[in-house]
């Protein structure tokens, strides 16, 4: 995927901005509450408008940090020297939250850098992880370069978790630990703090999932469905990518822009240029572009065979685009029922593949989950990588400790200055 790279990158930005192409939905303002686009697609693509997140002042010292690992790689991944994460420290002692990214994305993801900017401006120290599904990870944080296993990725976060701490530890005064995750990095927040509660290094104080899946392998489901909108479904996936590539292009280069911004963004929102399935397909390709990653590094890493022959060793100067679009076109299901079941049935061949459903789901732990008091979510009543009755599930477990906004979709409000403000206070609390 290297000779491809800055091409892929570039389709992957013009994607970005043919996603906004949704009619607007009813305002959140007709619930009482002000966050202001009311589709759950809508709010998911664009997020918050600039005019109503909080306002920022002065530099926040985002660190790039690296953690050493094993240097025995695949020779493709030459240029990886360990895993990458991001710290923003306070020169004073405080609490010290640890934050674990969604699906794979990196500690330094628009998403990422917003949540650790606002949280160290309120006082908190930081430390952003990558997720394990995050290619970077898969490499050099993995014990089996086989992502998906909730309580396998949790102990493989925790370890290191403790790594960085030993390597921070003496440079900051820390008052007492918290943790957060956003999307899968919430779903697996829980699993962390269940595992933190058995091993008591840093007894988190709070302990926040925001807008996470009750189970992976249902919201997963719902996010491939999405690709049944789009002309011929998934099988059409790369005509489908071509097509949303040239209507923003066609888009951008008519319009007066500079580059692909907020500027951009909503100038194609309000063009209308694609309709709701159709957004929703793009969605869907969106996180299969995650999910190609993740199958690749993993494939290679294990020599499973899946995607490159198990017989074929891949040089530093082999072109990956073919290995690319092979990935796009396989789903997170197609790699949980051909890779991920086989790997871990050969590993234990008691497991059943409804066994292995169940690691996937939160419900795996609701005992713990319904009587911890330190863990509680933050999601939104539209977002559709939940069922209704899961976000009944979520009310029935977590009583107070749920809070659940009318819209904003997946992550869409997060970083609304309402939504910010109460997540902060969240963290600082001592109740609910």
């Amino acid at each position: 995927m290297r000779k491809s790279g800055s091409r892929i990158k570039s389709w992957c930005g013009l994607l970005l901005g043919a996603f906004l192409l949704l009619p607007a939905g009813a305002r959140g303002e007709e619930s009482g509450y002000g966050y202001p686009i009311g589709d759950a697609y809508a709010a998911s693509i664009l997020g918050t408008p600039k005019p109503l997140r909080v306002k920022v002042a002065g530099e926040v010292p985002l660190q790039n940090r690296l953690l050493e690992t094993d240097p025995k790689k695949p020779e493709i991944f030459f240029y990886d020297r360990g895993l990458r994460y991001t710290v923003a420290f306070q020169d004073h002692k405080a609490p010290l939250v640890f934050l674990i990214a969604g699906t794979g994305s990196s500690s330094k993801t628009a998403k990422m850098v917003a949540l650790m900017e606002n949280l160290y401006r309120a006082g908190f120290h930081v430390i952003g992880l990558p997720s394990p599904t995050f290619p970077n990870f898969i490499i050099d944080a993995s014990t089996t370069h086989v992502p998906g296993l909730l309580p396998e990725d949790a102990a493989d976060l925790y370890r290191v978790m403790e790594q960085i701490w030993k390597q921070c530890q003496g440079r900051i005064e820390v008052s007492d630990f918290l943790l957060a995750g956003y999307s899968l990095g919430g779903t697996e927040a829980a699993f962390v703090a269940k595992l933190d509660d058995e091993r008591k290094l840093f007894n988190f104080r709070r302990v926040l999932m925001l807008n996470p899946a009750v189970s992976l392998y249902r919201s997963v489901s719902r996010i491939e469905v999405l690709l049944d909108r789009i002309p011929g479904g998934a099988r059409r996936i790369g005509a489908f990518y071509n097509r949303v590539i040239a209507k923003a292009t066609d888009f951008y280069r008519k319009g007066d822009f500079v580059a692909i911004d907020d500027d951009f963004l909503y100038a194609a929102y309000q063009a209308h240029l694609m309709d709701r399935d159709e957004s929703g397909g793009a969605i869907a390709v969106s996180f299969r572009i995650s999910c190609a990653g993740m199958i690749f590094v993993s494939d290679v890493m294990t020599r499973g065979g899946y995607v490159v022959p198990a017989n074929r060793v891949l040089k530093n100067s082999d072109s990956l685009s073919d290995y690319f679009w092979a990935s796009l076109h396989l789903s997170f299901l197609d790699y949980f029922n051909e890779y991920f079941v086989p790997y871990f049935q050969n590993r234990d061949p008691g497991l059943t593949r409804e066994d292995l459903i169940e690691a996937l789901s939160i419900q795996s732990i609701e005992s713990y989950l319904a009587t911890s008091g330190k863990v509680g979510v933050i999601t939104n009543e539209d977002d559709f990588i939940l069922a209704p009755d899961e976000v009944d599930y979520l009310r029935r477990v977590f009583g107070p400790r749920l809070k659940v906004y009318p819209c904003g979709g997946h992550l869409g409000n997060m970083e609304y200055r309402d939504n910010m403000a109460f997540l902060i206070d969240r963290l600082r609390s001592s109740t609910w």
